[in-house]
């Protein structure tokens, strides 16, 4: 069969999954001893899936889901958990003197041939996804060893035990974060009920229960999280905040940690910062070309206020951090202040607030500004202190980058105007807001082309736009069958001009200031979303969930 000499490049090139260019851009971005189908993956060129289905092909190996996949848990003794996360396979069923194995690199003929001398079957190996793989381990190893040491007495002396590197607590913790981080998942709700604790996690903007444990856990458990993040265990009834660095797969993930006491005990949540998936890119934010090159113009004026606004969890961070990314080089002075620093950036100087201390945010802005700096970014303005001390900056010649909680960006202005910033300070400092979303992607695996519902063309058609087509992900293992995997910015970018910056000097009302928006073309927030749904990155709900005039 001649299929299977055809090179893996040609073959996706012929079945119209990637484009030459696609290829040749792969093949020099890819590190000497890495596969060319994970060097296409990594630059979003193709999904998991796709690429397993052609080399289910090329190789002539079936490729099996995971997703539900009926396990024999008695086959698991047959492999170490240490071979199986080492060689990424884990057993799927025997028959006779066979031994079916799910692998994510079926090539790979030394684990083929250590299982054969290791087991004493003959191996036979599928293809599946890496991360079901990592996720079936997880589960179906550390299930067994999870509940192996939870005895009647083990909330009794809850110190001297979850210190110990293989007490079943300390084991626990680190099985619930492994999982989180293997999901993408930004937050871990740990809750405790009447009668049990619940574990969330929050996946691409979406809170789903991950397990359900037993009652009996819960002392050890808080306590094990609360030492490895310095918090006292002793004190239960004021909340507490700490962090902690964890290391995952040679990268290190930030956890920020909050307890909060409650009528059943003390609830969890920690907020996990992937220190190495931090989006440093703002080409690659999702911005459109006319939002692009309007955002780049606002921040490399040398001077005025950049403001990016939005609700939490509106990727505020990703796209500051992404623009202080693009200026920061050894010509410029670069100074921050934040509450908390989030993101560790070689060559900027950053503050962390602490207000036991007195390091205010207005306090720490007006230390910063005998620091010679040039470029200023202030986490968050939250008091017309700071709003008046980041103006003077700007007017005295530096460039800041700030946040805020609105919902768009013209009201934006009229927040200022209400924190009590005077108009005409704040028309000559301001250059350009930046309102923002997060929307769900389609799932690329199961994305299918639908028609377009009478609704959808009408709100379309409200915005001289027209449809015809839309993406819906029909729900697949990939996307845990939501039918979504991971999530897109929306942005509206909005210049200060001088027409706009009278408006604001004279105190324009809302409507008036949208009035001059429109006349620059400014592309709003639905919109841009709008536009996204055409383009099949997201649906029209998602983007009416988050955007509406």
């Amino acid at each position: 069969m001649k299929l299977q000499r055809k090179r893996l490049g040609d073959l996706l090139i012929e079945e119209g999954l990637i484009t030459e260019e696609q290829l040749q851009q792969a093949l020099r971005d890819k590190a000497s001893s890495q596969k060319l189908g994970d060097a296409l993956l990594q630059n979003g060129y193709i999904t998991e899936q796709k690429l397993i289905e052609v080399l289910e092909l090329q190789l002539g190996i079936p490729h099996v889901s995971l997703y539900r996949y009926p396990f024999d848990d008695s086959l698991f003794h047959l492999i170490s958990k240490e071979t199986a996360k080492r060689n990424l396979l884990v057993p799927l069923k025997k028959q006779g003197d066979k031994l079916y194995v799910a692998m994510a690199d079926p090539m790979d003929y030394l684990a083929i041939n250590d299982l054969r001398l290791s087991t004493g079957f003959q191996i036979e190996p599928l293809i599946a996804m890496k991360d079901d793989i990592i996720r079936a381990i997880n589960h179906h190893y550390d299930l067994q060893e999870s509940f192996e040491g939870w005895g009647a007495d083990t909330a009794s002396e809850p110190v001297e035990l979850v210190q110990e590197e293989d007490s079943p607590a300390v084991r626990l913790v680190s099985q619930i974060l492994q999982h989180a981080i293997t999901q993408k998942a930004s937050d871990i709700h740990i809750d405790p009920q009447e009668t049990k604790i619940v574990v969330r996690y929050r996946v691409d903007g979406r809170l789903h229960t991950e397990r359900v444990l037993p009652k009996s856990m819960q002392g050890m458990l808080t306590a094990r999280i609360k030492i490895m993040a310095n918090m006292d265990i002793t004190e239960q009834r004021v909340p507490q905040d700490g962090r902690m660095k964890y290391q995952h797969d040679f990268h290190q993930i930030d956890l920020r940690i909050s307890s909060l006491p409650t009528i059943f005990g003390e609830k969890i949540v920690i907020r996990l910062l992937d220190l190495g998936n931090s989006l440093n890119d703002v080409t690659k934010l999702g911005f459109n070309a006319v939002n692009l090159q309007r955002f780049l113009q606002s921040i490399q004026n040398p001077h005025g206020i950049v403001l990016i606004t939005g609700p939490t969890g509106s990727g505020k961070s990703s796209t500051l951090y992404a623009a202080l990314n693009r200026l920061n080089n050894e010509d410029v002075n670069i100074i921050t202040i934040e509450d908390p620093v989030e993101y560790q950036l070689e060559g900027v100087n950053q503050i962390q607030v602490n207000a036991n201390t007195g390091m205010t945010f207005a306090a720490g802005l007006r230390s910063i500004l005998r620091q010679d700096p040039n470029i200023i970014m202030i986490g968050e303005i939250r008091d017309k202190e700071t709003a008046e001390i980041a103006i003077r900056a700007s007017l005295t010649g530096h460039l800041v980058l700030s946040t805020l909680h609105t919902n768009n960006s013209i009201g934006t202005v009229t927040r200022l105007i209400d924190m009590g910033v005077e108009p005409f300070l704040l028309a000559s400092s301001l250059t350009g807001i930046v309102s923002q979303r997060l929307v769900r992607r389609v799932c690329r695996d199961c994305g299918e082309e639908h028609e377009a519902t009478k609704r959808e063309k009408e709100i379309f058609a409200g915005h001289g736009l027209s449809i015809e087509k839309v993406q819906r992900g029909k729900g697949c293992p990939t996307c845990n069958m939501t039918g979504y995997k991971g999530r897109i910015a929306i942005q509206e970018v909005l210049l200060i001009d001088r027409e706009m910056s009278q408006a604001i000097a004279d105190r324009a009302d809302f409507a008036a200031m949208r009035e001059i928006a429109l006349r620059n073309q400014t592309i709003f927030l639905l919109d841009d979303g709008l536009l996204k749904v055409k383009q099949g990155y997201t649906t029209t709900e998602e983007v009416l969930g988050v955007a509406t005039e």
